[in-house]
């Protein structure tokens, strides 16, 4: 079953989703359900006319308990109160605890002694946590999840750090690793300062905001093009621990369709994998949104200098760049912009660090100025693939990487070529299984626009 069906077959949750989700409750189900509208209307017998059906006015007095039994039922109910938050590198037990709303001496000093319990304020800070206490503020609960402390289980599993006190007041911890779970989701914003701004503000992770401005850079120029009152909606897969999303590894999200709206134009893009297993981001008309040459060697990033004249910074004269400088800050990865084969990987001149990729059809791409080179010559290399960091090394005023291509050894516009760059489009085989798939992802787009705002997630 693909996401899109996951999505759909959740609206027979419809009672559910109107308790969790009351505002716009209507018109997102009425969406959800609009491909089953005609089957239903066929199969559904004829309603009598509701003025031909006879009424009744029934008349109750209704009596409500004095305020002090109202009181004494309450009271008979222990409350639980429940209060999330984030680990801090600076936290203490006590800390902790009074950011939780918890007041509780004995369970402080339990999390300052117990070997397990000490997990919590270890290492890195970004932890999840969630505890439960007493009217009182005593501690009943506390839960902790974070990244597997194996790191061939971080992408796929976490680590549950649960302490709890039993009957008699004794406290026990417990640490076990489980695996994550993907949750489809529905979100969408407005862009009003950023994208990474409007994203926080619609509670999508970081790394589906990273995702957007990828599938949609060959479009736009999310570094001058972003216009106040953009909007977007997305249907992305989160990762989540107990239902939660998690909150490292950006958020671990994966962008199954979206749609961004720029300065009035819609661009969409929808993740197809076709018979050879092999995914990518189409356009709702079939044609692929991954070029040949990605647009940029970095995710995020600024151009500070592009292809033309300027001013040297270290000779002092006017000169031909031919490259494009993009400002980001040290360690940030690069990658390749292309499949292709490492040409040369070590120090050259004034590139410092530099990485020369050769491409098909003679043409080459340069990174230069690198922090460190992660490829050997002779490598194969896949287009998104990493193959450093940025740096400052050679030439340089400040940590940027300078980026050069080049066909048959004569520079051209880096910028220009991704533009120009070809696509391919869905195999006519698959056009039809494909046409049903987008159909889909428009109406989950539909409904994710109509919920601005509002989150949306189907378990």
């Amino acid at each position: 079953m693909n996401v899109f069906e996951k999505v759909a077959h959740a609206t027979i949750s419809a009672r559910e989703f109107s308790r969790r989700h009351p505002r716009g409750t209507t018109g997102a189900v009425l969406a959800l359900l609009a491909g089953f509208a005609a089957t239903a209307f066929g199969i559904a017998p004829l309603a009598p006319d509701a003025a031909d059906l006879p009424k009744h006015i029934v008349t109750e007095t209704i009596s409500p308990e004095g305020v002090a039994a109202q009181l004494a039922a309450l009271a008979e109910y222990e409350l639980e109160l429940s209060r999330s938050d984030l680990t801090r590198a600076s936290d203490t037990a006590d800390s902790l605890l009074q950011r939780l709303g918890v007041t509780d001496t004995q369970a402080a000093a339990y999390l300052r002694r117990d070997p397990v319990a000490r997990k919590l304020l270890e290492g890195r800070g970004g932890k999840m946590v969630q505890a439960k206490a007493d009217a009182s503020g005593k501690l009943l609960e506390l839960v902790a999840r974070y990244p597997a402390e194996s790191a061939d289980q971080q992408a796929t599993h976490f680590t549950r750090l649960s302490i709890r006190a039993d009957d008699t007041g004794n406290w026990h911890a417990k640490v076990e690793t489980a695996p994550l779970q993907a949750e489809v989701r529905l979100g969408s914003g407005t862009i009003r300062n950023s994208l990474f701004g409007a994203t926080d503000e619609a509670r999508i992770p970081d790394g589906v905001a990273s995702q957007l401005a990828e599938m949609f850079s060959t479009e736009i120029d999310f570094h001058r093009e972003l216009r106040k009152g953009d909007t977007f909606s997305v249907v992305y897969e989160a990762l989540t621990a107990d239902g939660e999303p998690i909150t490292w590894n950006q958020g671990a999200g994966h962008v199954m369709a979206a749609e961004f709206v720029n300065a009035g134009r819609a661009h969409q893009a929808l993740w197809y994998r076709d018979a050879s297993g092999k995914g990518a981001y189409f356009g709702f008309d079939g044609q692929s949104k991954r070029r040949s040459f990605l647009a940029s060697p970095m995710e995020f990033s600024r151009v500070t200098s592009g292809f033309a004249m300027r001013f040297h910074p270290i000779a002092q004269s006017w000169r031909q760049h031919l490259g494009v400088d993009y400002g980001a800050p040290m360690g940030t990865p690069v990658r390749s912009v292309g499949d292709g084969t490492i040409d040369f990987a070590g120090v050259q001149n004034g590139y410092g660090n530099v990485v020369q990729i050769k491409h098909s059809g003679e043409r080459t791409t340069v990174y230069a100025h690198l922090s460190r080179i992660d490829v050997k010559k002779g490598q194969h290399v896949d287009q998104g693939q990493r193959i450093g960091a940025v740096g400052m090394t050679g030439w340089a005023t400040g940590p940027h990487l300078h980026f050069e291509f080049r066909i048959q050894g004569q520079h051209q516009d880096p910028l220009k070529i991704a533009r120009d760059a070809e696509t391919v489009a869905v195999s006519p085989a698959s056009r039809e299984q494909f046409a049903a798939l987008a159909r889909s992802a428009k109406t989950q787009l539909e409904v994710a626009a109509s919920m601005a705002g509002t989150h949306i997630g189907f378990e």
